[in-house]
């Protein structure tokens, strides 16, 4: 009979709103400067084709709806920033997608914060070398609610915005991406094959700044609410 050499941890799970009923994490793919003033405060300043990079799934700190979160600040980092996204979750895949296959791939939407540890970044880009230590730590992705894309319907625009113990720090619309949510499903499916359980963070507008602990923030997208955690 076969057995695990160890038990295996459970799967990571964002809750869906207004109900019991969970989400299953595959994978988290992410979109790299996709709002223009975002691109501009990280130095450049031209509409490349969409980037990605990943986060673990079980770097996700599931943050249901009307509750606040917990995040512990990363060891070896001075400037972890925050930045506000929306989520797409994919409910289906397949590979070189086109756009009405990829509008139809998304299952739901939340409000998630990439956290990024931007000394390490920085160095890393110096040195030609990857991002893993500065975006895939533990606990770099809180997440909200999902929402079904049948409730909400095709999230095309709507204000996104965050605050950092009650002040203002990024806000934008998302019809400012410059490349859609389904538009960067396209595109990332000619590089893997998608599946049921893939979520994609789409890009953050200007504003991205540091967090200390302590620091309650605060972050919001029309129609699909709000995620509050505390850095701890």
């Amino acid at each position: 009979m076969t057995q695990w050499v160890f038990q295996p941890e459970s799967a990571t799970a964002l809750s869906v709103a207004e109900s019991d009923r969970l989400f299953p994490v595959r994978r988290v793919y992410c979109v790299g400067r996709n709002y223009a003033e975002h691109a501009r405060e990280m130095g450049e300043s031209t509409r490349e084709a969409p980037f990605f990079f990943t986060k673990p799934a079980n770097s996700i700190v599931s943050v249901p709806e009307n509750r606040e979160g917990l995040v512990s600040y990363p060891p070896r980092t001075e400037d972890l920033h925050h930045e506000v996204e929306l989520v797409v979750a994919l409910g289906a895949g397949g590979s070189n997608l086109n756009l009405e296959q990829a509008e139809k791939a998304i299952w739901g939407y939340a409000v998630g914060v990439d956290l990024t540890r931007r000394d390490l970044q920085a160095a890393a880009k110096e040195k030609g070398r990857p991002w893993d230590v500065a975006k895939g730590f533990d606990q770099a992705a809180p997440i909200g609610s999902l929402y079904p894309r049948g409730e909400t319907g095709p999230l095309e625009n709507g204000h996104i915005s965050l605050e950092v113990n009650g002040t203002r720090r990024q806000q934008g619309d998302l019809a400012d991406m410059i490349w859609s949510a389904a538009e960067c499903i396209v595109e990332l499916s000619t590089y893997f094959e998608l599946k049921a359980g893939d979520i994609l963070m789409t890009g953050t507008p200007a504003g991205v700044a540091a967090l200390q602990k302590g620091d309650h923030v605060l972050a919001s997208i029309q129609r699909i609410g709000q995620l509050s955690f505390r850095v701890q």
